[in-house]
């Protein structure tokens, strides 16, 4: 029977346990930094577009309309970080495929005449095939070379929108509904379609979010995110896994390109700048974290739309890749770093 510690013991691991938990301590203290930058961010725009409006209401509506927008930000990074989380793979057609889930949309309504929401199961099986099939045929062999992938996904892209270009032309489009009330919501007016693609990308986030972490695919997926070699040493098909999560991210990009299909000019390169603010959202919420995506896209869709009213004259995007560049001067990793996989 071992003897009991002595005081002189007890007192060793007590100061052997200080430093444990003074580093843990600073290390808090280091993560909250960022989210304080960024919250205080959020209230000077706040305070800026309230002071050049002059008007509470034109700075509600801002707010609203950011969180509304925020909403498909943050279903679009999704598919982007969930494809970088588990591929190690940065998707430059990721715009692109959202483009194709606008034409999808488009296409859908030319030829049937019925409610282009109706479309939103059609663009996530499209890309989800297409997705698998560019991972499959294009991408399988590149894995683990980052020039390479960097050359395919832009390639891909260019090939994207230039075969869309032959094929409807350079001219704008659009999907119209036969009915878009506006919605009263505390004094700021969103119409109807810009709140169903807000609770559909957050219903759609959650699915996501539930079959990662709440299946057994899920469980599959985030062993391979772990350890591509562990997970195929149990039995689980690497090779599926990966075509499957590629084939997902692009099914996230083109239910968010169906979703702003009703109040989006459609265009071969509409998905340019969406592809940029999902790569802006993927970094500041932490590479490969989905729940970072999530709430980086309602940042950053809050950042916009305030900004553009502080800011006047400017890109409403000026405040956000502000706010982008002082969140990598002081937490390079994102906002969440890790991977919530």
């Amino acid at each position: 029977m071992s003897a009991p510690p002595t005081q002189a013991s007890a007192e060793l691991g007590s100061d052997e346990a200080t430093p444990n938990i003074a580093a843990r301590a600073i290390a808090g203290v280091k993560s909250s930094v960022p989210l304080a930058v960024m919250l205080a961010i959020l209230v000077a725009l706040f305070v800026g577009a309230f002071l050049r409006s002059g008007s509470l209401a034109i700075t509600w509506q801002a707010v609203l309309t950011g969180i509304v927008t925020g909403g498909v930000y943050s279903l679009l990074a999704m598919g982007l970080t969930l494809i970088f989380g588990v591929l190690d793979i940065v998707n430059f057609a990721h715009g692109a495929f959202l483009t194709v889930g606008l034409f999808v949309t488009y296409q859908f309504v030319e030829w049937t005449g019925l409610n282009p929401y109706i479309a939103l199961p059609i663009a996530i099986a499209a890309l989800f095939i297409i997705g698998m099939g560019v991972q499959a045929l294009l991408l399988r062999r590149a894995m683990g070379s980052l020039e390479s992938q960097l050359l395919i996904t832009i390639g891909l892209s260019l090939l994207i929108a230039n075969v869309l270009l032959m094929i409807f032309r350079g001219d704008p489009l659009s999907v119209n509904l036969s009915s878009d009330p506006g919605v009263d919501i505390f004094g700021a007016v969103v119409t109807r379609s810009h709140i169903i693609a807000f609770v559909g990308a957050l219903v759609l986030a959650g699915l996501l979010y539930l079959l990662l972490n709440r299946t057994s695919y899920g469980r599959a997926i985030r062993a391979v995110a772990a350890s591509p070699q562990g997970a195929g040493l149990v039995g689980i098909n690497v090779r599926s896994v990966y075509a499957v999560t590629f084939g997902l991210g692009a099914a996230c990009a083109g239910a968010a390109g169906m979703l702003i299909a009703p109040f989006t000019t459609i265009s071969p390169t509409a998905g340019e700048q969406f592809n940029i603010l999902a790569f802006v959202v993927v970094v500041m919420g932490g590479l490969g974290n989905v729940m970072g995506a999530l709430i980086g896209g309602l940042i950053v869709g809050l950042v916009e739309q305030l900004g553009g009213v502080a800011i006047v004259g400017q890109s409403p995007l000026l405040g956000v890749f502000i706010l982008f560049l002082l969140i990598l001067l002081i937490r390079p990793q994102g906002l969440f770093g890790g991977s919530s996989q």
